[in-house]
């Protein structure tokens, strides 16, 4: 039964990491595209791509926290 607290602590990094992909590709994308257009959104768009990166160092906060209390 020891197994399960590794697997949690994998998924809550695992899918925090995964969701901030997911989401930093689509900002990424769309802010290409506005910078592009208009150069002076550049530190518009810095910021809207650093707020997702948030969740994956909650994921990885957590996953901390799971293994430590073993």
């Amino acid at each position: 039964m020891d197994w399960f607290i590794p697997i949690g602590a994998a998924i809550a990094f695992g899918l925090g990491a995964l969701g901030a992909g997911i989401a930093m590709a689509r900002i990424g994308s769309a802010g290409a595209g506005t910078v592009a257009e208009r150069p002076e959104t550049f530190g518009y768009m810095l910021i809207f791509l650093a707020i997702p990166e948030t969740i994956a160092i909650l994921g990885f906060v957590i996953a901390a926290m799971i293994l430590v209390m073993i």
